[in-house]
């Protein structure tokens, strides 16, 4: 498997994950955002995130664009 490949199959299952959470628990503004430590969404958004972008920059650099 690519190393593409292999980062939207983990952004998927991150997501899967989430969802679910929210469906059981619900998700305030604080937990998404400012989650503490040790709680299941203690960083999500920023490493969702920042696997996101660097998602972006290898389809990117596939193709020679920039951003």
């Amino acid at each position: 498997m690519s190393e593409k490949q292999e980062m939207i199959k983990k952004l998927i299952e991150m997501q899967k994950k989430f969802i679910a959470y929210e469906h059981a628990n619900g998700v305030t503004q604080e937990e998404y955002f400012t989650a503490s430590e040790g709680h299941e969404l203690n960083n999500y958004r920023q490493q969702f995130n920042d696997l996101a972008m660097k998602l972006v920059d290898v389809a990117h650099e596939e193709k020679g664009s920039h951003r």
